[in-house]
Parts: C-alpha cells; structure tokens; sequence
C-alpha cells in the first residue's frame, strides 16, 4: 500500500497564493472561482484569472482543482452549464463536487474533467466510495470523522483506480463534515454555499435564566468561557500512518488564510514528505525539528490529529480562546541589488533585529537588519513600521541565497523584543 504516489495539495485563495503554494512545493492546488465554491471570503478567482492560473500551474507541471463543492439553490442551477464548459475549456485538471445535481451536470458540460468528490458529501463507508466511483467520480475526499483504519478499509474495498485525498491539516469543522446550519441559524449566512461565519469559534458565555447579566465560572477567564473553540489540525509527525492507510492524496485546508499560512504550511509539509521519501517511507517517521518549528511559528490553534486514530480526545480548548500568536511576519521580499535588499514591510521590525528568511527548497536561515532606509526619501531610519518599502544591508545575501523570481519570507526572531511583528516574501 505504500507504494502508490503522494500528492500534496494546498489552498490557494487568490493570485498571489496560488503562486506561493506552488513556489512552496505543492504537487496541485485548489481554488475557487466567483461562484459555486465553499469559501466567498477570499478574493477566489475571475474568469480570466482563473485561465491564467491554469497556465501557470501547468508551467510548473502540477495542477489545479476547482471548488464547485456548495449545495446551489434552484436559482443557482442555471449559471451552472456555461461555468462547466468554461472549466473544461481551460483546462482544469478535476472539479470538486458535493451534489449529486452538480455532478451529473459536469458529466454532461465536461465530460472529459476529472470529477473530485468533496468531503461535502459525507463519505463514510466503501459503498458510498464504490456507487460514487460507478458514477464518474475519480477521486473522493473522505469525512472529516474517519478514522484512518476506516479509511484503510474503504481503500481496501475499492476500486484501485479510485483516488483517496484526506484532509491532514488545518481548521476543523463542528459539524458532519462540514454541513453544517448554525451560521445560517445565527446571522444567515449559509455556510453550505460558501458563506460561513465560523461561529463555532466565536466567544460565549453562559447565563443562568434568573440571573441576567452574571456569568457562569465555568472553565472561565477574562475572555469568557469557552464552549466551542476547536483546535486546528496537523498531521506532520504522522505521514507514515496516513501513507498506510491508502491515502493519494493529502490535503491542506485553508483558502482563507493568509499568504504566510500558505507558503509555510505548503513549505513544511513539502520538506517532510521529502524527508520521508528520501528516507524510504519508513515506519513512525518524524520530520526534522526544524520543520515541526515552522509549524509553530505561524498562526494558529493548538493542534490535534483529529479523528484521525479514533474518537478525538480533548478536541477542543475549554480554557483559552483565540490563536498561538508568538511570531508573525515582517516583510515581503522585493528586488535585491548592490548588496542591499528591498522588502514590503507588514509589521514592525527595528534596525539590529535578527530575521529569519524562509526561501523555497532550502532551510529557513537567518539575516541581521542592517542600514536600514526608507526607500521613497533613501533616509535612515531604526524602525520599519510604515506598511512601505525598505532597504537594509545585506552584502552576502544574493552570493548566499538569492534565486530570481522566488518568493522569500522573512519573519523576526525575537518576536517579543520591542513586541516587533513583520511579514516578507
């Protein structure tokens, strides 16, 4: 069973993300266009967007999926033929679909498109796996509540040619596998046709009837209490396990995170399975600790393997709210010259400050803030903190690492010194 082929399959949310999952080492990608995809808050992808996207991934030779994954209404159905063929017209590798409607559509608009079907779907058994399959599906995208010994016996009880992708990081769902009516109950946001407002990780409280207005000292703090509050998902330390368990594909969630998460998460997931590989997919593989220190250095919640080896046990964080937010990101790269580097700056860094420069195919390294101008007036100044461009010092960085036209990020090192935070790719 390990020696089918691994993808991995990252988020991209627009342009400029897309571009960084496939500079940061994915095998595909998927986004959303205008319509019909599970996600209407990134800026997702125009017609002619969408075409140029294909283009470059396809450069690359890897491949993008598209997201046709909502439930539509009857008054969606229409738009639905013309946004099939235009798909199959530029050449997207698969759709991803969740109804039964959309799927025979796209048997009859694109006939020749690989058909993905999402963890929408509710797959949880072999037999659904099996009927999809005999309905023109090429790939399912298992339930979020699968076990990976159920997992392995749905590519056990197959058709070998029926891809498996699994989610193996990112946000998790309260709901059956992402149906879910408590956004569009609370606020009516539907959060089956790509509108969720994620309520299950906002704050509450709870309230005795007869007390208004005095809360309950439940597992509480300053914030409230905590009731809902999922962790985030992260398999990293588990690829042999998932490897075993039949999976083709490994899917990282999250089309509305941010260039960082994309870049990182993409980058680190990349550098392990490259370990894993080269290594000869051994049993209880654990990736390099540099790479599990990338994972901490990002946004996000405390992490859990889901239902990934049963039941989840402690799923959720009853005690604090919110993301680990110890580092952030400084700058985004720009143009280097005359041994002077120029980068966007996103959050404050000051002159002296050790950075770390995170570069595709290579470990992160680090660089120290030196000469530090504003590029528009060419003046010193010991702070970046402007949101603009800056040039600092860096003599030995193209002999060293610099690559044309790859994205480089930089992120402090000292993260609590001067409370500095910044960005750079």
């Amino acid at each position: 069973m390990q020696n089918h082929n691994i993808e991995l399959l990252s988020p991209a949310g627009d342009f400029e993300r897309l571009k960084l999952a496939v500079k940061f080492g994915a095998d595909a990608v998927y986004v959303g266009g205008e319509q019909f995809g599970m996600r209407t808050n990134p800026s997702n992808f125009s017609a002619d967007e969408l075409k140029s996207a294909v283009e470059l991934v396809h450069s690359e030779n890897k491949k993008l999926y598209l997201t046709c994954n909502t439930l539509p209404r009857n008054n969606e159905i229409e738009a639905l033929p013309d946004y099939l063929k235009y798909a199959a017209q530029i050449g997207v590798d698969a759709l991803i679909i969740a109804d039964m409607g959309v799927l025979a559509l796209a048997k009859k608009y694109a006939p020749d498109v690989d058909i993905h079907m999402s963890t929408q779907v509710g797959i949880v058994n072999y037999a659904s796996a099996n009927a999809l399959y005999d309905m023109g599906a090429s790939r399912i995208v298992t339930a979020r509540e699968l076990s990976l010994n159920e997992i392995r016996e749905i590519r056990e009880k197959t058709n070998p040619n029926l891809e498996i992708e699994t989610f193996i990081h990112g946000a998790m769902c309260m709901s059956f596998s992402g149906r879910c009516i408590l956004s569009d109950y609370m606020v009516g946001r539907d959060a089956n046709r790509g509108d969720c407002a994620q309520p299950c990780r906002w704050k509450y409280h709870l309230v005795e009837e007869t007390r208004p207005g005095q809360y309950f000292p439940i597992n509480q703090d300053d914030k409230g209490t905590y009731i809902f509050n999922s962790k985030d998902l992260c398999m990293i330390k588990y690829l042999s396990d998932l490897d075993r368990a039949g999976i083709d594909s490994f899917k990282i969630e999250g089309r509305a995170k941010s260039e960082y998460y994309t870049a990182i998460v993409t980058y680190a997931y990349r550098n392990a399975l490259d370990e894993y590989f080269a290594a000869g997919r051994p049993d209880n593989f654990v990736p390099s600790q540099w790479i599990l220190d990338e994972m901490e250095k990002m946004s996000h919640r405390e992490y859990t393997t889901g239902f990934n080896f049963g039941p989840i046990d402690k799923g959720q964080v009853l005690d604090t709210g919110g993301y680990i937010r110890n580092w952030d990101v400084c700058a985004l790269y720009k143009d280097y010259s005359n041994g002077k580097l120029t980068v966007s700056q996103r959050n404050r860094f000051y002159q002296g400050d050790v950075l770390e420069v995170v570069e595709p195919g290579k470990k992160p390294y680090q660089i120290t803030v030196e000469n530090l101008f504003n590029v528009n007036d060419n003046e010193y100044t010991d702070v970046a903190n402007k949101a603009t461009d800056v040039r600092l010092q860096c003599p030995d960085f193209e002999r060293r690492y610099f690559q044309s036209e790859k994205k480089i990020i930089i992120i402090n090192l000292n993260p609590f010194v001067n409370n500095t935070k910044g960005f750079v790719l």
